[in-house]
């Protein structure tokens, strides 16, 4: 084995580890960021092709929640369990009255959109999540989480998660160990120049959406929200019992829009409608007054009502309320000042993620993004097959095991170390590197 030193050593492994994430894993977040950038490019579209649901051009006074409720209520024949209403508080918007429908997936709801003055039915279709995002970006968002193939697809965003963010820095750190002391022109460094510049450009983006998306991830996700949980990092909920101890915090509060969530269970009994209007003024009263509100009646009669607002643009308006049905009062109550900072900056980064905290300037740096993002995945797959080798032979200093046995035994200590730590804290990252290994290894013994 040729020896070297540890610097060049390190440079060999940080070299194979990047070529080979590029080559596997690379994609999985081309595939990501391309239906990401997808899905944040789609609200202005779903406004135009859902616009008759939507909007309304009629004008006047709105009428009662509970007539509105009530032609939504003939609809679906009074057979399916209502499950919240986002009143059209802001003139020309349709009010939404959403059921939970059995024939529908987990996150799912039927929404009835009534026209609230004149209680005209303008659409009925499916939305999904606490987003409510409509058919056109659920398909996208199905397709940006699953592939399309439901739970198990989901092991390739997360995958692309994972990895992403190790890509970024690991190319980084391959650029401090092998940038030339000098500028030298030539075609391979004027390619890996453009590659290098973009890595720089997008480090931040790729680190924040590496973080967000493992939030939304199956096996790193729940590793995630136990952190968040002994950290006490988790978001405020109100308290909606009206006897007894709360309930316990949901640690998906944040994004339970992308998670898969079982339908709550059928309440006793169905509500009076005229509680809707009710419930409402208490809460108007009590300070909920952002434009975009949803209202959600409590599963059990020994539960309180809650009033939540769902503005995630900026400024952030997620305050809510827990109301008495019985007395129409405040039991308890979330502001999004009190959130301790962690819980505020989960939000955003999920609403950033999104592409609804800043609204327009979010959508177009996230389009941007992974526009570029997509570009320098190409352009590592063409630096590539520039200079792949031409002769079937490899250089035992060119395999991954081979880079690691070169180092000091120090330096393979710690990546033996970091690697268990991360493949137990991101079990899909780590089956994969336990893969990559094992390739490395079978090219090792044709050497």
């Amino acid at each position: 084995m040729t020896t070297c030193t540890p610097r060049a050593a390190w440079g060999n492994l940080l070299r194979r580890l990047h070529f080979y994430i590029g080559l596997f894993v690379g994609p999985f977040i081309f595939i990501a960021a391309l239906s990401g950038t997808l899905y944040v490019a789609t609200p202005q579209l779903e406004n135009a092709l859902y616009h008759h649901a939507l909007f309304s051009e009629t004008g006047g006074t709105a009428r009662p929640l509970a007539e509105q409720i009530a032609v939504a209520e003939k609809v679906t024949g009074g057979e399916l369990r209502l499950q919240a209403i986002r009143p059209g508080l802001t003139t020309g918007e349709t009010t939404r009255v959403m059921y939970i429908d059995p024939a529908l997936n987990a996150s799912e709801n039927r929404a009835i959109f009534i026209d609230p003055v004149s209680l005209e039915v303008r659409g009925d279709m499916t939305v999904y999540g606490t987003s409510g995002i409509l058919p056109l970006r659920q398909k996208i968002d199905y397709l940006h989480r699953s592939l399309l193939l439901g739970e198990v697809g989901r092991l390739y965003s997360e995958l692309a998660a994972s990895w992403m963010w190790i890509a970024a820095l690991g190319g980084i750190a391959l650029w401090f160990y092998t940038r030339p002391k000098r500028r030298i022109n030539n075609r391979f460094q004027n390619r890996r120049r453009l590659h290098v510049s973009l890595g720089w450009s997008l480090l931040l983006g790729m680190l924040l959406f590496s973080a967000t998306g493992l939030t939304w991830s199956q096996w790193a996700g729940g590793n995630v929200d136990k952190l968040r949980a002994e950290m006490n990092w988790l978001t405020p909920q109100v308290n909606t019992q009206l006897h007894g101890p709360a309930e316990k915090a949901d640690p998906h509060a944040e994004h339970q829009g992308h998670h898969m969530t079982m339908p709550m269970p059928m309440p006793e009994m169905k509500p009076d409608l005229a509680l809707y209007d009710g419930v409402l003024q208490a809460a108007n009263a009590a300070g909920i007054d952002a434009t975009k509100l949803e209202i959600r009646p409590a599963k059990r009669a020994s539960q309180a009502w809650t009033v939540t607002e769902i503005d995630r643009g900026w400024p952030t308006q997620v305050d809510a309320v827990a109301v008495d049905p019985a007395t129409l009062t405040v039991v308890d109550r979330t502001r999004f000042a009190d959130y301790p900072l962690m819980a505020k900056l989960t939000r955003w980064g999920v609403d950033f993620h999104m592409g609804v905290l800043f609204g327009l300037p979010n959508q177009l740096v996230l389009i941007a993004f992974g526009l570029a993002l997509c570009v320098m995945i190409v352009w590592g797959y063409r630096m590539w097959w520039m200079r792949r080798p031409r002769q079937t032979a490899t250089e035992p200093a060119q395999t991954l095991c081979q880079s690691w046995l070169a180092l000091p035994v120090g330096g393979r200590a710690v990546c033996v170390v970091v690697s268990v730590l991360l493949g137990l804290a991101m079990p899909v990252m780590g089956c994969s590197l336990l893969l990559l290994v094992i390739a490395d290894v079978l090219v090792l013994k044709r050497v």
